[in-house]
């Protein structure tokens, strides 16, 4: 028969057994052990079913981090049923694309979800459920629906390579595409996870980062897996002073946050802070986007003793790369090595050669945590890998001791008076002037060099600068053909970015002027 990997379905049956009294996940006002949980995502799987629904039926739903969310991913996973969580942040006719593409045959969502107007459109799904106490006309009620069902272990031939969830990108460069990814992906993360950050079944984890992304799924699904606490909350809001009282209450030991969020604690008055006894915390994870020096500093100065990584990855292929706490000092802005059981990473030029020590190539990478495939685009799937390796289309290098740093987004880059021009570079050369709190960097149309380049920038609170000052603080720090021609201010609020905070120069590009990528 050969070797079984148990999905987080069956895991959480054994789990059951083994915690029964534990508490599995809490949120604000609630909380379920995990024989409750157990329970409870039997009943949901089992009603799923009386609906119709099994093995490879595509399941969609538009859920705020909640318990709800947790139960239908478990439930997917005892089924068979593939998970396709969307966006709650996403407009009407984005999510109507999102559940067409889907081919969903349900949707489950919270009650605003009525207010959307996109019901109507979509004659394909039979079953839409609400999550709350009053279910719009035309949707069945979550929990009337739990109610009726029955607690048994459902039954179902499950292989761990059978498709579990289907993730949609944030559409950094187009329309979203949808992201198969097996059961055997997501296992080999828990357990590569465990070795490479230490988590165990006494850990409890903090989610403030959206479910419907795959940093969650990865970095919370651990801790169900490993039989660890999961608290789980709302990711529709940050509030610095919120979170501090949750890692004091619950004791928390592990967050996965990006720059944005450690940049937002640390905005939080030092006395202030001092009231709040956060030493729980063991390790601290910041992805998504690049750590400056200074927030790192200071986020280890905020939380006394405490491991820091950072880590590289994709949708697609899973987590690639770990720089690891002993390393965030010596190796400033590398995204670290191949985490443990991933094949080595290799840079490659545009003939498919790799390229030399130092020099910028396109990121590949291959191991157990790769995607299956993008839903219903062969041809999208095919273009993303070489012989077996797959690339998200960031470039980066290579030091000599083997630690990588990402340059950029290869769709990114400037090209302006025929030099090559990586955003990267530029944005962090900005950041290191006091006023600025953030900025990006785009090309934007030029009659005399094709694109000249533009950065836009928000400001430190109660701080100033001038377009002048700024374009003359990068002098001396960067080739003078990259320095910013034009600079335009903004709020930090009309910075488009993805649910994980990534900024979306694409979307900069549109609205300053489209230059060509």
């Amino acid at each position: 028969m050969g070797a079984h990997w148990l999905n987080l379905g069956e895991i959480t049956a054994v789990n059951a057994k083994k915690f029964r009294d534990k508490v599995a996940l809490k949120e604000k006002d609630r909380a379920l052990t995990f024989g409750q949980l157990n329970l409870r995502v039997n009943r949901l799987a089992n009603a799923l079913g009386s609906l119709g629904l099994g093995k490879g039926d595509r399941v969609s739903c538009l859920l705020e981090n909640s318990i709800e969310i947790v139960e239908l991913y478990l439930a997917a996973a005892k089924t068979g049923i593939v998970i396709n969580p969307i966006n709650f942040r996403l407009a009407a006719g984005e999510v109507e694309y999102i559940l067409k593409d889907s081919g969903a045959k349900a949707v489950i969502a919270h009650e605003e979800f009525a207010r959307l107007g996109v019901k109507e459109n979509l004659p394909g799904i039979k079953d839409f459920i609400s999550v709350g106490e009053n279910p719009p006309p035309g949707f069945l009620g979550y929990e009337a629906l739990l109610s009726g069902a029955a607690e048994a272990e459902p039954k179902a031939d499950l292989d761990p390579r059978d498709p579990w969830v289907l993730l949609y990108t944030s559409g950094t460069t187009g329309k979203p595409k949808g992201v198969v990814r097996s059961h055997e992906s997501y296992i080999a993360f828990y357990l590569i996870s465990a070795v490479d950050f230490g988590f165990g079944e006494n850990d409890v984890c903090l989610n403030v980062m959206p479910l419907c992304h795959v940093n969650s799924t990865f970095f919370s699904f651990t801790f169900t897996y490993l039989g660890a606490s999961l608290y789980i909350q709302p990711a529709r809001r940050f509030d610095p002073a919120e979170i501090f009282d949750i890692i004091q209450r619950e004791k928390i030991t592990f967050i996965s946050l990006i720059p944005t969020h450690y940049n937002l604690m640390l905005t939080v008055p030092e006395e202030k802070r001092k009231q709040y006894e956060v030493g729980s915390i063991r390790k601290l994870l910041c992805s998504s986007a690049p750590a400056r020096k200074e927030m790192k500093t200071a986020v280890m100065e905020m939380f006394k003793g405490v491991e820091l990584y950072e880590a590289y990855g994709s949708t697609e292929a899973g987590i690639v790369t770990v720089l690891k706490p002993h390393e965030q000092m010596s190796k400033l802005c590398s995204i670290g090595r191949e985490v443990c059981g991933t094949s080595l990473v290799r840079l490659l030029g545009p003939d498919g050669a790799p390229v030399p020590a130092g020099a910028a190539g396109e990121l590949y990478s291959k191991g157990p945590m790769l995607f299956d495939n993008y839903h219903n685009l062969p041809e999208k799937t095919a273009q993303s890998f070489r012989d077996g390796w797959f690339s998200a289309g960031d470039m980066a290098r290579e030091d000599e001791d083997g630690y990588f740093y990402i340059v950029d987004r290869k769709d990114n880059m400037i090209i302006t008076g025929g030099e090559h021009v990586y955003p990267s570079e530029i944005e962090a050369v900005l950041a290191g002037h006091p006023a600025v709190f953030d900025a990006a960097v785009i090309g934007v149309p030029d009659k005399v060099w094709g694109e000249s380049i533009k950065a836009v920038v928000i400001l430190r609170e109660g701080r100033s600068a001038t377009e002048a000052e700024l374009i003359a603080f990068c002098a001396g720090k960067a080739a003078s053909f990259k320095k910013p021609k034009t600079v335009t201010f903004i709020k930090a609020a009309e910075m488009p970015r993805t649910p994980t905070g990534k900024i979306l120069h694409r979307e900069l590009r549109r609205k300053f002027g489209s230059a060509p990528c």
